[in-house]
């Protein structure tokens, strides 16, 4: 809960950025050695004190063996000693090397995702194949004589290359496929079943507690179209503005919606309650 306290304060960058928080120990001359991150950080410094050097280097070698990426080569270009309360940003790829100088030294990285223009097509492309259904087959009734029999005729090129012009998308493909991937829970991120509770008792229970995420869970929306870890929601054209402050809020408080709002979110949650994904 304090960790989740502690992201609230950055809701002035969306919440499709966020990443995680990492909090670091390091008693005094400890460090991971200079490295770079892929994602947009802020580096806040807890207890004791850390310096902070960076460099905007384009040799990116590694140190051999190392069990994190660690660069073999380091030149501090600019460095600020970062007291309890300070805090310093860093965009992606900037090379940068913590050292800490006291015994109680806890450092908190606030992380902010900025994927890979790769990583985002070959997602895409995952999307595509699970969502557009193509029907046919493939068809060579003009199929005439060829020298070479193991050539890839063009003839067949150009059919291959005609279906493939016939796979389209539109804006709605594309936040679509962002609502699931950017709440996707990480590998390492399991989520506790709830005890079943029936629909009615669920209900009933809604109107009389507020609702919370769970800590772990993510909750991003498009226009009127919500998502939750990786799936998305069915949510009624009345329950637009109460999902939107769920969502922004990470809690609902049902209780002054009328029955038949009540019974809508209630269909709407119940199974993400029973997943563990949100909880009274």
């Amino acid at each position: 809960p304090a960790a989740a306290a502690l992201l609230s304060q950055f809701n002035f960058i969306p919440h499709a950025r966020l990443d995680d928080l990492m909090v670091s120990y390091a008693p005094i001359g400890g460090s991971v050695g200079p490295h770079m991150d892929s994602y947009d950080v802020f580096l806040l410094q807890g207890s004791g004190s850390r310096r902070w050097k960076i460099n905007n280097q384009t040799d990116l070698s590694l140190v051999e063996d190392a069990p994190i990426k660690v660069l073999q080569h380091f030149e501090a270009e600019a460095e600020w000693l970062l007291d309890p309360g300070d805090m310093l940003y860093l965009p992606p790829s900037v090379a940068h090397h913590g050292i800490s100088e006291s015994d109680d030294c806890m450092t908190y990285s606030i992380g902010f995702r900025a994927p890979k223009i790769q990583e985002l097509t070959s997602a895409f492309l995952d999307h595509l194949q699970d969502t557009i259904k193509q029907s046919g087959m493939y068809e060579d009734s003009d199929l005439s004589l060829q020298e070479n029999p193991a050539e890839i005729n063009t003839s067949m090129v150009d059919k291959v290359d005609n279906m493939l012009a016939e796979i389209t998308w539109d804006k709605s493909n594309v936040s679509d496929f962002l609502g699931l991937y950017l709440t996707e829970p990480k590998l390492e991120v399991l989520f506790e079943p709830q005890k079943k509770i029936s629909l009615h008792k669920f209900t009933k229970q809604l109107s009389e507690q507020p609702l919370f995420l769970d800590l772990r869970s993510k909750m991003l929306s498009y226009q009127q179209l919500f998502y939750l870890n990786g799936e998305r929601l069915p949510v009624a054209a009345t329950l637009t503005n109460s999902m939107q402050a769920f969502a922004d809020n990470r809690t609902l408080d049902a209780s002054a919606l009328d029955s038949a709002q009540l019974n809508d979110l209630a269909g709407t949650l119940h199974a993400a309650y029973c997943a563990g994904y949100v909880n009274f």
